[in-house]
């Protein structure tokens, strides 16, 4: 029997997962308000991308009862590379899907929630009439509690996405994820301009409503590239930018290239506020929901001055 050509390799992970920095920690701040949060959303068996993303963040997110939903399932019918949500064929809606988003807001009091959802490719309209009855009856149960969407690209659905506008979300997001010379591997069922598109469209049909979209580094992309996604989000008009560390899930997902320094973080963040976004987020541990509710009064408050500065000139 011939040997292995590379018995160094044998039975050794496909992608060894590199080792955190020292900067990459995170940790429960309150255990008794993690674990009425898990409570709330286990006992309404609603989805989470905190969980079901292995977001670092959980721990000190549902501290704080801060929780994203996921709703249309736990399964996603696109294999992004870097994503740790499981791929395959999902089940169908749940039509009480919208009132138990509902409730769950409600009862953790929230003032501010981030909805999401897996791709939804089996869909006709890719799920954006359901995310449009989640949002409303959301907003018809709470009042008080401002909305952000975090959708799908809704790649090849017509004007689905839409529908979800219709509901009037106060963030409208959508991540671009990465630059456009790793789609191919990092993200191969989405396209880059598509989701520039997308992000553009929003903008224009609803301009009061703030657009946001994130972005991931340590993929393998070059500096001139994170730059030139900026200037695209941009030309969008997009109002919030978040960057963050990407962590790789497991040996099979797509290869960590290198972590970043958080005095690299900062640099991307002086260099995209001076290309006109209203607020920017960039850290190593920033994903799209994190801090979402001081965010929206941040991203609030800095439109209020844009506005006073052009009414001043």
């Amino acid at each position: 029997m011939s040997k292995p050509r590379h018995p160094e390799k044998v039975n050794k992970p496909i992608n060894p997962i590199k080792k955190k920095p020292s900067w990459i920690r995170s940790k429960i701040l309150d255990t008794k308000t993690f674990f009425k949060t898990k409570e709330v959303v286990n006992r309404n068996r609603l989805n989470t991308v905190c969980q079901e993303a292995n977001c670092p963040n959980i721990s000190e997110c549902w501290s704080k009862k801060h929780a994203t939903f996921m709703i249309m399932g736990d399964t996603c019918t696109r294999g992004c590379a870097f994503c740790d949500v499981k791929t395959g064929k999902p089940n169908r809606l749940d039509p009480l899907e919208p009132l138990k988003i509902a409730k769950a807001v409600k009862e953790l009091n929230l003032h501010h929630v981030v909805i999401t959802s897996v791709d939804r490719d089996d869909l006709k309209d890719g799920g954006a009439n359901h995310f449009r009855d989640v949002v409303l009856e959301t907003k018809k149960n709470n009042p008080k509690t401002t909305i952000e969407v975090l959708t799908p690209d809704f790649l090849r659905k017509g004007d689905a996405f839409k529908k979800v506008l219709d509901s009037s979300p106060d963030v409208f997001n959508h991540n671009i994820e990465t630059v456009p010379s790793l789609y191919l591997n990092v993200r191969p069922g989405s396209r880059y301009f598509a989701s520039i598109k997308l992000l553009d469209s929003a903008k224009k049909i609803k301009p009061n409503v703030f657009t946001k979209s994130g972005l991931m580094v340590g993929l393998g992309e070059r500096k001139n590239e994170i730059l030139q996604v900026m200037d695209d989000l941009r030309m969008a008009n997009v109002d919030f930018l978040t960057i963050g560390q990407y962590l790789q899930p497991s040996s099979k997902h797509y290869p960590l290239s290198r972590y970043y320094h958080p005095d690299e973080f900062k640099e991307l963040k002086d260099i995209a506020l001076s290309k006109g976004f209203l607020l920017v987020a960039s850290s190593p541990l920033t994903r799209s929901s994190y801090h979402a509710d001081e965010d929206f009064k941040k991203l609030k408050s800095a439109r209020d001055e844009f506005i006073k500065c052009q009414t001043l000139q």
